[in-house]
């Protein structure tokens, strides 16, 4: 069994693959300052929960966009798998060409997300990820990752703004009957998740005039399915991108 992990800003997604079947996963909050032990106890827990004998595991594959947790999840994988991770990053095989000015720049999950979703949608496409931040990546027909854009995530936009406005609350991330909201809590949520549509439809339609006819636009994170729910730009979300994208750069490198 290979033992998939993203760490990102936020959460840390886990998946375990008996060969391409995905047997397992589950989100963990992301702390930055998790130890090896800390972490490996809980996903070994949360494995035996899902019916998975952590002795099975056979590999571990990492993405990661929290440098701090680096150590951690190479202890956790020595420690409790006996194994070493296989780290995304310079030097392992992605069979994607990466056209950024500097590839080393581009965030691991970015390139592991258009991995996978040129595997399963095909090219042209843009990827829309909405996690801490919202990422808009952008492949090629020939299967290029060309580069994208990066907005602050909803939630961000959410908190600096009940931060900075002295009158406003925290408001559940729901759109309303109307985007003319009659309360203030209405008002701040036809603001954020109307807004975000907006936001996502421009960037979607000016990458696709870019990239031109048949281009597919693939949603995933957390409130993918709140945003595709209010807009035609999004044509498929897929939570699983970024575990197969792990699984096929494993396949690739072993």
């Amino acid at each position: 069994m290979l033992l998939a992990i993203d760490v990102g800003n936020s959460n840390i997604v886990v998946g375990v693959f008996d060969g391409e079947r995905l047997v397992a996963d589950f989100r963990l909050h992301t702390d930055a300052h998790a130890t090896g032990d800390e972490l490996g106890l809980l996903i070994t827990g949360l494995l035996r929960s899902r019916d998975v004998e952590p002795s099975h595991v056979a590999g571990v594959v990492v993405s990661s966009v929290v440098p701090t947790l680096s150590r951690s999840i190479e202890d956790l994988a020595q420690t409790f798998f006996g194994l070493t991770p296989m780290v995304v990053g310079p030097g392992v095989r992605t069979g994607m060409r990466i056209l950024y000015d500097d590839p080393r720049q581009v965030g691991a999950d970015r390139i592991v997300n258009a991995i996978a979703a040129y595997r399963r949608y095909g090219g042209p496409a843009v990827l829309v990820d909405f996690g801490t931040a919202t990422t808009f990546d952008a492949i090629s027909a020939q299967g290029e990752y060309l580069g994208g854009a990066i907005a602050p995530g909803m939630l961000i936009s959410l908190e600096a703004l009940v931060a900075r406005a002295a009158k406003l609350s925290r408001v559940d991330l729901v759109a309303p009957s109307s985007v003319i909201g009659r309360t203030t809590t209405a008002s701040m949520q036809a603001g954020m998740v109307f807004g975000y549509v907006g936001l996502i439809e421009g960037l979607v339609n000016r990458m696709r005039d870019e990239l031109g006819p048949g281009t597919r636009v693939i949603g995933t994170g957390g409130i993918a399915e709140l945003i595709a729910a209010h807009t035609d730009c999004i044509e498929v979300v897929d939570q699983r991108l970024t575990l197969d994208g792990l699984r096929l750069i494993h396949e690739l490198n072993s």
